[in-house]
């Protein structure tokens, strides 16, 4: 019966996770991170590609990004395309640049300047999480509302210069509300254009029918130019307000007012995988910086716990610049 031997040449060829051999000049704890990076990157190009795959499908009924995230704090009405958006970028990619001003100054064991950055780092995490959840607000409340068809088409209004229409511009209030007694019970936020909403599917009728300079617009590209919606001629108009089934504010998990159901469905949920990342993210920052605080890693000599955190948090940058890419410039 043969017996394996174990030398002391073969033993320093095996990497049991010590601090003495390093596969690719990294220690163990910065190996393990890659190799979560790694993987997490497939996850989010998987989610991307399903993102780019359903788009094309649905390319002529995709919605312009330009019209759906125009918002900009304190500037209500004021149309902003993708202002916003960019400076969230910008915030996040300059928290990058803090992150390895920490790393360096880590290498260089100055607490006080790892500190500083890493504080930095945290609040450009904080803002651009906040800004994130007020995206989010705005793409729930939606502002100009649209109605669904029986056929799952969503129809917005426009004037006759093609300017868009709020449903409350036009719909006629002074008549009484035919689902007025629903209840929350009865009726579904959103769907069914019952009390939940802010006017009823009669009232919409009621209100296109006396306005003549209200036409609608579909959810549809002009062929060849994927920046402009289609729009119906008044007869047209007329016409496709017999299909009219649903009052559609905002968006949901179901439908939206800016176009096809899965917009919606894909960013609500990419982004917020994302954002959940970046939350992560600055949680580890906030523990990190109190530990360079502590001294924790002026006793160890040396500051690898700021540089692996660093490795996460410059993925996460790189990972909204395809998720920004994707979803706003594309």
């Amino acid at each position: 019966m043969g017996a394996t031997v174990t030398t002391a040449a073969t033993k320093e060829k095996i990497w049991e996770g010590g601090e003495d051999i390093h596969p690719l000049g990294a220690s163990y704890g910065k190996m393990m991170m890659w190799f979560f990076i790694l993987s997490d990157s497939l996850t989010f190009a998987g989610f991307l590609a399903a993102y780019g795959f359903t788009r094309f499908k649905f390319m002529d009924s995709w919605p312009i990004a330009d019209e759906v995230f125009n918002h900009f704090p304190f500037m209500h009405g004021v149309d902003a395309p993708m202002y916003y958006v960019a400076l969230m970028t910008f915030i996040l990619i300059f928290s990058s640049v803090t992150m390895v001003l920490a790393v360096d100054a880590g290498h260089q064991m100055k607490k006080k300047k790892v500190a500083t950055y890493m504080l930095l780092t945290i609040v450009g995490g904080l803002v651009f999480v906040g800004s994130q959840a007020w995206e989010w607000k705005n793409f729930i409340t939606g502002t100009y509302g649209a109605v669904e068809t029986r056929g799952g088409e969503i129809l917005q209004f426009v004037d006759k210069d093609g300017k868009r229409l709020a449903l409350a511009d036009f719909a006629d209030t002074t008549m009484a509300r035919e689902d007025a007694a629903l209840t929350k019970n009865k009726g579904v936020w959103g769907m069914s254009g019952g009390s939940n909403t802010s006017v009823s599917l009669s009232q919409v009728k009621a209100g296109l029918e006396k306005n003549p300079d209200v036409l609608i617009r579909t959810q549809h590209t002009v062929p060849g130019n994927k920046h402009e919606k289609i729009t119906l001629n008044r007869e047209q108009t007329l016409k496709r307000a017999n299909d009219f089934k649903f009052v559609v504010e905002g968006a949901n998990l179901v439908r939206n007012e800016y176009g096809h159901k899965s917009f919606g469905d894909l960013f609500f949920f990419i982004t917020g995988f994302h954002g959940f990342h970046v939350s992560v993210g600055v949680l580890l920052n906030i523990i990190i910086f109190f530990n360079v605080l502590l001294g924790t890693y002026e006793k160890r000599r040396t500051y690898e716990m700021v540089e692996k955190v660093g490795l996460y948090w410059h993925f996460v940058d790189l990972v909204w610049v395809f998720v920004f890419t994707f979803f706003y410039l594309v």
